[in-house]
């Protein structure tokens, strides 16, 4: 029995709103010294013992009873095999999703320019790809294909040489869709492998895993931790943290979909966080019951139960402005202006990763 949903509820007219703010938003795993402590030691296993630390540690963390590396790898000719052994529709969905972060990402590709400037001294850019890219893809409570797309299909269309996938694989099982996408996405070779040694792994090497030049995708606490502290000896994306989604109603969207939108984050990870911010009470109310109505019917609900009670918010605003006063101190991973007129509220957003327009955008 799922229990019942109880999200934090702040108000901008309460005297102590600052500090409730700045307690909602502390999110600092990646300083918590027992994490540290453990993935330092985790890196300086890889580090120092290469692949017999990579085998020790996945058979003990992920459950797997395996001798060598290459029992963790999956190259091309295999991928193609999991491609074939999905249905159609969920292929041609994922071929339709490649072609269109494909397409969007070309418009981000860059080139190399040079100029002359007024004392005849040749000045310019010289744009070229990284010669190899590591993707981490969670895997340890549910699968990402779309993790997998829109991490290496960037880097496919900067012209990155080699990209090498690692995720784990609980119990011997790696997922079939997982492995799918990175068939579609060109992904070179996949390990099964994740934590905090996968990125050591591809920070440093091992004897039968190349160093990498970049590390992209996201992670649990360990991963984000692991990239912290191996930044600076290979290059990152970002240390991210948990999923995390901010929206803005007007209080005129249906309350099950805000709810949904919700749940969307908060049923990635129990550290997930999901705000709602509204300038009507009443509506705020609505959301909250649409939660508790919908959450039997969701299939990971004792995550999103854990992350809406834990780390979710619904707060009340006099005026929308301060909503995204608000948003812009938080900095949400995804921003939602599920409002009439989103794109009166646009330029004023300045920190937001995606930025989602209207009531009828997922």
């Amino acid at each position: 029995m799922v229990k019942n949903l109880t999200p934090k509820r702040f108000s901008e007219n309460d005297n102590d709103f600052d500090t409730h703010i700045n307690n909602l938003i502390n999110w600092s795993p990646v300083s918590d010294k027992n994490i540290s402590s453990s993935v330092r030691s985790i890196i300086d296993e890889v580090v120092n013992r290469g692949d017999d630390a990579l085998i020790e540690l996945t058979n003990k963390y992920d459950q797997l009873d395996v001798n060598s590396i290459d029992e963790l790898c999956i190259d091309r000719d295999q991928m193609k095999v999991y491609f074939d052994s999905i249905e159609r529709p969920l292929r041609d969905a994922l071929i339709e999703s490649a072609n269109r972060i494909e397409s969007f990402h070309q418009k981000q590709k860059q080139s190399s320019w040079q100029f002359e400037d007024e004392d005849g001294n040749i000045l310019g850019q010289n744009i070229n790809p990284i010669n190899r890219a590591g993707v981490y893809v969670p895997g340890g409570k549910a699968a990402y294909p779309s993790s997998v797309l829109m991490n290496t299909i960037p880097a496919k269309v900067a012209g990155v040489n080699e990209i090498i996938m690692v995720t784990p694989a609980s119990s011997g099982s790696i997922n079939s869709i997982v492995c799918a996408a990175a068939f579609i996405a060109g992904v070179d070779s996949i390990y099964q492998i994740g934590g905090a040694q996968a990125i050591a792994a591809l920070a440093y090497g091992t004897q039968s895993l190349n160093k990498v030049d970049v590390i992209v995708g996201p992670g649990n606490k360990y991963v984000a931790c692991a990239k912290k502290m191996v930044f600076g000896d290979v290059g990152l994306d970002m240390i991210a943290g948990p999923s995390e989604i901010l929206i803005i109603c007007d209080g005129y969207t249906n309350p099950d979909w805000i709810a949904m939108d919700l749940f969307s984050q908060a049923e990635h990870d129990e550290d997930a966080q999901s705000i709602l911010i509204s300038d009507d009470i009443s509506f705020l109310n609505s959301v909250e019951k649409s939660m508790n109505k919908l959450i039997s019917n969701m299939s990971r609900s004792e995550i999103i139960a854990t992350s809406i009670n834990n780390r979710s918010a619904l707060i009340h605003v006099n005026q929308l402005i301060s909503a995204v006063k608000l948003s812009n101190f938080i900095s949400p991973e995804h921003l939602e202006l599920s409002v009439e007129n989103p794109e009166k509220l646009l330029p004023k957003i300045k920190n937001a990763g995606a930025i989602f327009m209207g009531r009828y955008t997922p």
